[in-house]
């Protein structure tokens, strides 16, 4: 999964609210709450230069839309 990939498919995850049709999601509330789970997974894995560069790559993804 290519990091365009993966930032289109967090702010889905997070602007899709399952079995409630009346609640929907901003694109900004849905581009910040990605935003916070990739800094999480960021913290996570310090350890692991690949994984690191492949998350900034996500956040970038991200700031762009």
């Amino acid at each position: 999964m290519t990091p365009k990939e993966k930032a289109d498919e967090l702010l889905d995850a997070m602007s899709t609210n399952y079995g409630d049709e009346h609640h929907h999601c901003t694109l900004y509330v849905a581009k910040n709450c990605a935003l916070i789970v990739v800094d999480e997974v960021m913290q996570k894995t310090l350890w692991d230069k690949g994984e690191q560069r492949f998350w900034k790559e996500v956040k970038k993804e991200l700031e762009l839309l």
